[in-house]
């Protein structure tokens, strides 16, 4: 980590711990769950519920905020999420483009409605 910028050293812990930081939670194989804070590097825990990682984790986090400020190291704060308009544009081949206008056409519904169904499906799959 960098040092602490004169900004950083004078937040304190509370300030922190309300900003909204990304926290991750899996299950491992042994059946614990693990979790850590994507943006603090090396802030993790494990539980054997999530809601007790998830609890550890708000000590993990506290414990390794107050370990950075005392020492002066710079401390990444969340970033904010980008905003997305619900739109965007791709290129395909033109076969596929005909193929999906065809599927689309046969099934009484629009290219546009075809294909947010298709990708919600293989999103929900994911």
């Amino acid at each position: 980590m960098r040092k602490a910028t004169a900004k950083t050293t004078r937040r304190n812990v509370a300030y922190y711990m309300r900003l909204p930081y990304t926290c991750e939670l899996r299950r491992n194989e042994d059946g614990a769950w693990f979790a850590c804070v994507r943006e603090l590097p090396g802030c993790m825990t494990e539980g054997d519920t999530q809601a007790e990682a998830l609890e550890m984790l708000q000590d993990a986090m506290k414990a390794w905020l107050q370990v950075a400020i005392e020492r002066r190291l710079r401390i990444p704060e969340p970033k904010a999420e980008p905003a997305h308009s619900g739109r965007f544009v791709v290129r395909v081949p033109k076969s596929l483009h005909r193929a999906l206008a065809e599927r689309a056409r046969s099934e009484g519904t629009s290219l546009n409605q075809l294909v947010v169904a298709a990708l919600a499906e293989a999103s929900a799959k994911g």
